[in-house]
This record gives structure tokens, C-alpha cells and sequence, in this order.
């Protein structure tokens, strides 16, 4: 698995659990994850190609959602004794770590690249 191929995997999560979610409880705030997942699918074409611009800020945007998925829905379904709203909330949690733990090393492992470029040229 790649970056790009984490971070599809996490947008389409968060889309589908979150319109599930919705579908389940009528509840508004249902739609947060899948308006980030909305916004994570438009740059995926740009994560595809490397741009390192919506990289970044597809990480930030992981990031700020995985924070609102735990601080909210992952307490109160973990609160609650609805196994599939536990299972809805701990796969965006899930699938969110897992992108941003990709982006990272794709982070780094550009870094090196840039490095040892620069490097090879001196």
C-alpha cells in the first residue's frame, strides 16, 4: 500500500460510514466524515501525481478529522452498546491513521530521495 492508495481507502471510509451513520440516526453531524471524505476525494488525484501541496494539506485535513472522530463519535460509540456504531467509528478511525501513517513515510521517504539528489549532485 501507498500514500495515495491509504489516503482513497480512507476518504471513500469516511464517505460511506459516515453516510451510513447519517442513513442510521437522521443525526446531522453524520455528514462531517463524509464532507471530508468529499474534500479527501478531490485532491486524490493530485496525492496520485506526488503534488506535494495537496499532500499536505490532504494530511492536515486527516488529521483535524481523526481528532473530531475520536474526541465525538469513538467515545459515544464506545459509550454505547450499538456494535455497528462502534464498528462504523472505529473504521474511520482506523482507516485515518493508517493514511496518515503512510503520508508520513512518504514524507520521509521523499526527503531522502531530495537529499540524496542533492547530494549526488554537489
Amino acid at each position: 500500500m501507498n500514500a495515495y492508495k491509504a489516503h482513497l481507502l480512507n476518504a471513500l471510509t469516511l464517505l460511506f460510514m459516515g453516510g451510513w451513520g447519517f442513513y442510521a440516526t437522521k443525526a446531522p453531524s453524520a455528514l462531517l466524515p463524509v464532507f471530508i471524505g468529499i474534500v479527501l476525494l478531490s485532491f486524490s488525484q493530485g496525492i496520485k501525481n506526488e503534488n506535494k501541496a495537496l499532500a499536505h494539506v490532504a494530511v492536515v485535513i486527516t488529521l483535524l478529522g481523526l481528532i473530531g472522530i475520536v474526541m465525538k463519535p469513538l467515545m459515544a460509540a464506545l459509550g454505547s452498546d450499538d456494535l455497528v456504531k462502534q464498528i462504523r467509528a472505529i473504521a474511520m478511525t482506523v482507516t485515518s491513521v493508517i493514511a496518515v501513517i503512510f503520508f508520513v513515510r512518504s514524507f520521509i521517504a521523499a526527503g531522502k530521495a531530495r537529499r540524496a539528489r542533492e547530494a549526488a549532485n554537489k
